[in-house]
């Protein structure tokens, strides 16, 4: 480029030089030299006036006007120029039209908004479970076309780890489940996904625990009484019988706290447990509690601490309180060996209230505790049969926790006892009202 450039120039410096010759020979060098200037110019502004009429004329054609010397080579390298971009343009859209193809051909919505949540794209099957419309909805905030309050609430948290379950604006009957990704300057990707096949699913596992556990409740009540009658007159009975006897009352009463467990789970999933939130006394609740627990522990001779250090009230229901709370004591108690202790504490902070129920028992391997909370999911199968329990105590903290927007969190290990702690919202906290006295 350096060498044409040289060139270029040194037949200009020539071309000024003839037309001053020129000019001496009749006389006039200078009016040679300003001649040739003159035709240089001349001749450099028609160049640039064809390069305007190219370059802003779309329908021009491809080819670029046909010239020599400086203006030739820089037509030409636009010209090359040109050509680059279109193919790199031509290759884009293909890209963006094979992503749009393949993306309309997926089941699930897709939906690009930006940082305030006007659309931009989305796709077939957008259109088909949420209800836009490709004419008149581009540009229109997402907010005014999904107008659940969870959803606004969900898109501006920028907390986007767990999905959200929502009816579909459009087919109330469609549940969606929608999952946000952040991308470019804050955009938003979103994807609803339909899980309504899921949801009947679940709701048919619900519906079928809650009817079976409540048809089972009546039959199995009565086999208890009989065994119960057996059980106190087992020394009417021939001996090879009370055995037998004594292990059906057994089994018959873990079969009732079973189905008891499945009753109140199946409420506080479906709702049909309507949530209470009354004022809680954590510290009355607690001192029962570990009252029981103290009883349960017979001549294990359990060291059972509480200690609360906060007096202030929970907001919640008392009822699933009080059975998150017991299941967590109780468990302690039956799986912490005789003579050994259990802490139990009630204390807040900035981020909440938290209760600890923390024991010296035999702990649990970390590679169980991701699914401790999943019905009858048992870190060591072996100990049921000692223990007792029905599988679902876990499950049901984890679900009285969600109704009272708290969250579980569990430490152990083998050998060193294990740690569930509960943790509560500050919004849950209420100041405690002082009792007056009448005169």
């Amino acid at each position: 480029m350096q060498h044409n450039w040289s060139r270029y120039l040194r037949l200009i410096l020539v071309g000024l030089a003839c037309t001053t010759l020129i000019g001496l020979f009749f006389g006039q060098p200078l009016l040679g030299l300003l001649l040739g200037l003159v035709v240089y110019l001349w001749w450099t502004l028609v160049q640039a006036r064809r390069l305007h009429q190219w370059l802003a004329n779309p329908g021009a054609p491809d080819e670029p006007p046909q010239s020599v010397g400086l203006w030739g080579d820089i037509f030409d390298n636009l010209h090359k120029v040109h050509r680059a971009h279109l193919l790199t343009q031509d290759r884009l859209r293909a890209q963006i039209n094979r992503v749009q193809e393949s993306t309309n051909a997926m089941r699930d919505g897709v939906i690009m908004t930006d940082a305030r949540g006007a659309m931009e794209w989305w796709n077939g099957s957008a259109e088909y479970l949420l209800g836009f419309k490709t004419d008149k909805d581009r540009g229109q905030y997402i907010h005014n076309l999904i107008r659940t309050p969870a959803f606004k609430a969900y898109f501006d948290a920028r907390d986007y780890r767990d999905p959200l379950d929502i009816n579909s604006p459009a087919k109330p009957h469609i549940h969606l489940q929608i999952q946000i990704s952040l991308f470019g300057d804050d955009d938003r990707l979103i994807v609803a996904k339909d899980v309504t096949r899921l949801y009947q699913l679940e709701q048919m596992r619900r519906d079928f625990v809650g009817n079976v556990s409540h048809e089972m409740r009546t039959p199995l009540t009565v086999i208890s009484g009989y065994l119960e009658t057996l059980v106190d007159h087992a020394d009417e009975l021939p001996p090879k019988w009370r055995r037998a006897i004594n292990t059906m009352a057994a089994q018959s009463s873990r079969m009732e706290a079973l189905i008891t467990d499945l009753i109140l789970l199946s409420k506080i999933e479906t709702g049909e447990h309507t949530l209470d939130d009354s004022l809680t006394d954590v510290d009355a609740l607690l001192t029962q509690i570990c009252h029981d627990a103290r009883a349960l522990s017979g001549d294990k001779m359990h060291q059972i601490t509480v200690q609360v250090n906060d007096q202030r009230l929970l907001k919640g229901d008392e009822s699933q309180l009080r059975s998150a709370f017991s299941n967590l004591i109780f468990n302690a108690v039956k799986y912490t060996p005789a003579n050994g202790s259990i802490n139990v504490s009630w204390s807040t902070n900035r981020d909440g209230a938290h209760l600890s129920v923390k024991d010296s028992g035999i702990g649990i391997d970390p590679i169980h505790i991701p699914r401790l909370t999943e019905r009858f999911y048992r870190a060591d199968p072996s100990r049921h049969k000692d223990t007792g329990g029905t599988g679902l105590g876990l499950a049901i903290v984890k679900h009285v926790l969600l109704n009272h927007d708290g969250n579980l969190e569990i430490k152990s290990s083998i050998g060193e006892g294990s740690e569930f702690i509960c943790h509560f919202p500050r919004e849950r906290l209420a100041e405690r009202i002082p009792e007056t006295s009448g005169h």
